[in-house]
């Protein structure tokens, strides 16, 4: 079921180019370009290195996330809706370079979040803002990686269960806010923040495991609502939720497995999304991140064939595409070669680079890390990309608190 083990890189079997069998299109000119830019890239670092050594520029980066957690550009100003989100992808960039914050830094993200919780529960994307189960998602999971008093205490938990109550469908699916769309986003958001902070109850997610079962298609990965197109980010989002709902058997795992596998591009070693799409760095988290979800499902079956050591991935490859073709000079991770560094692609690169060093856990954990020992990132938690220690500190601090009652209260 695991199948056999990738290929070595340069050989012929490893780095392959695109074959358009001589009818080019739109899609097959743009992957060449793709692959002229990376081949560039790979021909560069090979003449300028007698001896091959990849670095990860843990400094400069530390520097850009450092700098973005206090003042950001005007170029930012279009994501004003998606401040707790800045918050998250900062914060745990910083936990995967094990960078402390702060004391102070940290009891001002605290500050700032409770200021975007909505008086109705749930937080938005800035202060005042309504609230939204993206935000809301990345708001609580900011504040696990604070992982104080301050942090934890700033989730109301009761407001929190009413607004997910709120968006709930009679179909099992959540919208992402009050008069808004449903996908396989919502149902994720929902199940992570009320498995943290301990609100998660069998009324509320009534239906959701088979709703998102629902949304996977023929391909075998996971679309956005029932008959949609598989996508990377849709699929890790269902993948993720069914796993805290102890619902993974409702997927054909074996489907599932063969179209994420599949996404790992066989010139670039990075992931695409969607099938004909082009390589993307955020991908080396939503994609290869659902390798340990389906291990784990699959070695809960009894597989035989699994690895106890490695990923069913090039994990190698994976590692010599960010660190060559993602990392900016100055500072930051970014899509491909030619794009601009940004936040998002910072912490899903690195995010993607830490699943890629990092197999099972305890016993079983094995490392595979490209390039010095300095390269070595802290791991993270394949369902809520926080480092698991984190998932273990709020799940332990919620777990001492019941669940809050629904219930009017007796007069």
């Amino acid at each position: 079921m695991a199948g056999a083990a990738p290929a070595p890189r340069g050989s012929p079997g490893g780095r392959r180019r695109l074959r358009d069998d001589g009818v080019r299109t739109a899609t097959s000119a743009e992957q060449t370009k793709v692959e002229d830019i990376v081949q560039e890239v790979f021909d560069a670092y090979k003449n300028h290195h007698h001896i091959p050594q990849f670095i990860l520029q843990r400094e400069k980066h530390f520097h850009y996330l450092k700098r973005g957690l206090r003042q950001l550009t005007e170029a930012y100003e279009c994501l004003d809706a998606s401040r707790p989100w800045l918050c998250y992808w900062i914060l745990h960039s910083l936990e995967l370079l094990d960078e402390p914050i702060p004391h102070s830094v940290a009891s001002d993200v605290c500050q700032f979040l409770s200021r975007c919780q909505s008086p109705q529960g749930g937080f938005g994307g800035g202060p005042g803002q309504h609230p939204h189960l993206a935000p809301t998602y990345a708001a609580v999971n900011a504040l696990c990686i604070i992982g104080t008093e301050e942090a934890f205490g700033v989730i109301d938990r009761e407001k929190l269960l009413r607004y997910l109550h709120s968006l709930k469908q009679p179909d099992g699916s959540f919208l992402m806010h009050i008069g808004g769309e449903v996908d396989v986003r919502s149902a994720y958001c929902a199940a992570s923040v009320a498995s943290l902070t301990n609100i998660l109850t069998p009324a509320l997610f009534a239906g959701t495991a088979e709703w998102i079962a629902r949304c996977q298609n023929w391909e075998g990965g996971i679309g956005g609502v029932p008959g949609m197109e598989a996508h990377g980010g849709y699929t890790f989002c269902g993948v993720a939720a069914l796993v805290i709902l102890k619902q993974e058997h409702l997927l054909n795992l074996r489907s599932l497995l063969h179209w994420v596998t599949s996404r790992q591009m066989r010139f670039e070693g990075g992931f695409q999304g969607r099938c004909n799409k082009l390589v993307d760095g955020c991908y080396s988290f939503w994609q290869a991140g659902l390798l340990p979800l389906l291990h784990r499902a699959l070695h809960t079956k009894g597989d035989p064939a699994l690895s106890m050591t490695h990923w069913m991935f090039d994990q190698s490859a994976l590692q010599e595409y960010i660190l060559l073709c993602c990392q900016c000079p100055a500072g930051g991770l970014l899509d491909k070669p030619g794009k601009s560094r940004d936040f998002y692609h910072t912490c899903y690169c690195l995010s993607g680079l830490a699943i890629a060093q990092h197999f099972g856990s305890g016993d079983l954990h094995h490392e595979v890390v490209l390039g010095p020992p300095e390269n070595r990132l802290q791991a993270t938690h394949p369902v809520y990309n926080i480092t698991p220690e984190k998932v273990v500190r709020a799940v332990m601090h919620f777990l001492q608190q019941p669940v809050p009652s629904l219930e009017p209260a007796a007069e």
